[in-house]
C-alpha cells in the first residue's frame, strides 16, 4: 500500500479548479475502457470454459451478469451464441456493447483532448476506429478469441500509456476514481452471477462442477495464475471468494480497489475547496471497507454471498451518484418564457 500512497501524495496542483465536464469525462473514459476489457475477457472465457447444466456454453450468464435481460430480449428471441455476440460486440442499440462503449470512449476522450497526452489520444483514436468498423462477420472470420485478445491488449496498452503520460493533477484523480469504481463493481457482479447461475441446483458446494465453475470465475477476473501462486492445489468457494474480495496483492480484488478509492478521495480532499465535497464520499467507502474487513470469506458465504454482493453493488451505485452530485450536479431546468411571464 506504500506505493499507492506515494503515487497519490505526489499529485501536483496543476488544474486546481478542474472543470466539472472534464472531471466527468475523465471518470467515464476510465470506466468504459475498464468495462471493455472486462467484457472481452468474459466473452472469451465463456466460450472456452463456461458450460451450463445442459453442457452448452453459458452465454445467458453474461446477460444476467450485466443485468441486461430486458434490453436483450427486446431485441432478440433467445440467448444463442450469435445473438449474444452481436448484442455485446457490434449492436449499437445496446449501450453496453463494445462498439457503443468505444464510441463513448472516443467522445469522452475528445471532450478532454486539452488534458490528455498526444500518445493517449492517438492510441484511443486508432483503437476506437477499429472497433467502430467491427462487424459480426469479422468475429466469424478471425475467431472470437483473436478479437477479444486484441481488445484486451488495446485496453491494457491504454492503461500503460495513461500511467506513463497523464499529468498528475485532478484529472488523473478522477480517472483513478473511474477505474477503481469500475473494477469494484465488476468483481462483485462476476462473483455473484457467474457462479450462482451456472451451478445446477442439485449440485452441492465443493463438487467437481462447483470447482470447475470457480476456475472460470478466476479466469474471467484474470486471476487464475495469481490465485494458483497462493493456492497451487486447493480450489474451494471460500478461498476463491477470499482471494477476489479480500486479497491485498491482486489488483482487481475488491479490497485493493476500495483502498485505492479511499486514497484517491483523500488526495482530492487535500485540495481545500473539495474537502467538504469529499467527506461524505469517504464515509461511504470507509463503511464498505469495514464490512469487508470484519468478515471472513466463510462468514460471507454462510450469511449470504448473493445478498452481500447485491448490497455492495448498491453502495457502489450510490457512490457514483454521490460523486456526480458533488462534482457535476445536474443543472435545474429553466422555466420557459411563457412560464416566467405567468409567474410574474
Amino acid at each position: 500500500m506504500t506505493q499507492i500512497a506515494f503515487g497519490l501524495s505526489s499529485v501536483l496542483p496543476g488544474l486546481n479548479h478542474l472543470l466539472s465536464r472534464y472531471a466527468e469525462s475523465m471518470m467515464w473514459l476510465a470506466r468504459y475502457m475498464e468495462r471493455i476489457e472486462n467484457l472481452a475477457r468474459l466473452l472469451e472465457v465463456t466460450e472456452a470454459f463456461v458450460r451450463g447444466p445442459d453442457g452448452h456454453t453459458g452465454w445467458d450468464s453474461i446477460i444476467q451478469l450485466n443485468s441486461d435481460e430486458d434490453r436483450f430480449f427486446s431485441l432478440h428471441d433467445s440467448a444463442t451464441e450469435e445473438d449474444v455476440l452481436v448484442f455485446y460486440v457490434t449492436e449499437r442499440a445496446n449501450p453496453n456493447s463494445i462498439k457503443a462503449m468505444a464510441h463513448s470512449v472516443r467522445e469522452n476522450a475528445r471532450a478532454v483532448r486539452p488534458l490528455i497526452s498526444t500518445e493517449m489520444w492517438m492510441q484511443l483514436n486508432i483503437f476506437t476506429r477499429w472497433v467502430q468498423d467491427l462487424e459480426f462477420s469479422d468475429i466469424r472470420l478471425n475467431s472470437l478469441s483473436s478479437i477479444c485478445n486484441r481488445l484486451k491488449q488495446e485496453c491494457q496498452t491504454h492503461f500503460g500509456i495513461t500511467e506513463g503520460t497523464l499529468y498528475r493533477d485532478q484529472a488523473w484523480l478522477f480517472y483513478l476514481l473511474g477505474k477503481h469504481l469500475e473494477r469494484s463493481d465488476q468483481i462483485t457482479r462476476l462473483i455473484d452471477i457467474r457462479y450462482h447461475t451456472l451451478l445446477p441446483q442439485e449440485e452441492k458446494i465443493g463438487s467437481d462442477i462447483d470447482i470447475t465453475q470457480w476456475a472460470s470465475v478466476l479466469r474471467s477476473a484474470a486471476a487464475y495464475h495469481a490465485f494458483r501462486r497462493l493456492q497451487p492445489v486447493t480450489t474451494t468457494p471460500a478461498n476463491v471468494v477470499s482471494f477476489l474480495l479480500k486479497n491485498e496483492g491482486f489488483p482487481r480484488s475488491l479490497a485493493i480497489n476500495l483502498s485505492q478509492l479511499d486514497s484517491t478521495l483523500a488526495a482530492l480532499a487535500g485540495h481545500r475547496s473539495l474537502r467538504r465535497r469529499c467527506s461524505p464520499l469517504q464515509e461511504r467507502v470507509a463503511e464498505l471497507r469495514v464490512t469487508l474487513l470484519d468478515q471472513t470469506a466463510d462468514d460471507i458465504i454462510i450469511r449470504g454471498l448473493h445478498e452481500y454482493m447485491t448490497w455492495i453493488q448498491g453502495q457502489l451505485s450510490l457512490l457514483q451518484a454521490d460523486i456526480a452530485e458533488a462534482f457535476w450536479p445536474a443543472m435545474p431546468e429553466k422555466p420557459c418564457a411563457s412560464e416566467t411571464q405567468m409567474q410574474a
